[in-house]
């Protein structure tokens, strides 16, 4: 390819030609970039506009450098993690998927309000009342690192005592105490992928340009009552998730708001 002649900052430019060489497979998965000096020829640009250009790519998780070697293309490899978000019951207990992670320190519990969104997700209105419950979860297999928030309404921990008195009770605890309390509890959740914010990228331990997976699920009770609300937030590069679908019976449709 001859030099950059399109409008715009010439490290852009530069960036944008060799993306586009990766999406056509010109620089595969796992293959060297061209030298410095060869990208310099290449697009007849200057050191520090190259320099710029792979900067920029690297920020968006498309290359990664390794020292005394160069630049490489990032590959595309299935996640060593796998989560299985299918609940499990047996009489009286129930096992969620995440009782196989372990704790990185005690849980923080507070008390906190619905925003618009988790108001939503509990039919409840803006700034009602509720419990949080936050822990940071370690797969010891994989070192992946997970957060978990418990949010619970003050209603729901009225009519169930052991939440109230302890909020921080363990998830597959708050199922039984629910089950106890009559509920024939049902799930609902919402999964989304989006960059992470600062504070959960370095709880998280995220390199550079790797997206979070933040799932959003409801606990349901009688008449599909949302009870509490999880949410799980981990990397997007390190683990997938894994979702048992079963046939439902028939029922009104209820609408989905954003």
């Amino acid at each position: 390819m001859a030099g950059i002649e399109r409008p715009g900052p010439l490290y852009q430019q530069v960036a944008a030609a060799i993306r586009q060489g990766i999406a056509d497979g010109e620089f595969p998965p796992g293959a060297p970039l061209p030298s410095e000096a060869q990208l310099i020829e290449r697009y007849e640009v200057s050191r520090p506009t190259v320099r710029n250009a792979i900067a920029a790519l690297r920020s968006e998780g498309l290359i990664e450098v390794r020292h005394g070697k160069g630049s490489f293309v990032r590959g595309a490899p299935t996640p060593p993690l796998t989560i299985v978000r299918t609940i499990s019951r047996s009489g009286n207990t129930f096992a969620p998927e995440l009782t196989e992670w372990q704790q990185a320190h005690e849980p923080t519990v507070y008390r906190t309000t619905t925003t618009e969104t988790t108001g939503l997700l509990l039919e409840l209105g803006e700034g009602e009342a509720l419990f949080g419950v936050d822990r940071v979860l370690i797969n010891q297999d994989t070192r992946t690192c997970a957060m978990h928030r418990v949010l619970i309404p003050f209603a729901t921990a009225e009519n169930t005592p052991p939440l109230a008195e302890a909020p921080d009770t363990a998830l597959e605890e708050i199922y039984a105490a629910l089950a106890a309390d009559g509920h024939k509890l049902t799930w609902s959740e919402t999964v989304r992928a989006r960059m992470p914010q600062a504070d959960e990228r370095t709880a998280l331990e995220l390199p550079d340009a790797t997206p979070v997976i933040h799932t959003l699920r409801v606990t349901h009770g009688s008449d599909h009552q949302p009870l509490i609300l999880e949410e799980l937030r981990t990397s997007g590069s390190q683990a997938q998730l894994s979702y048992r679908i079963t046939a439902d019976s028939p029922r009104t449709l209820r609408p989905v708001r954003n």
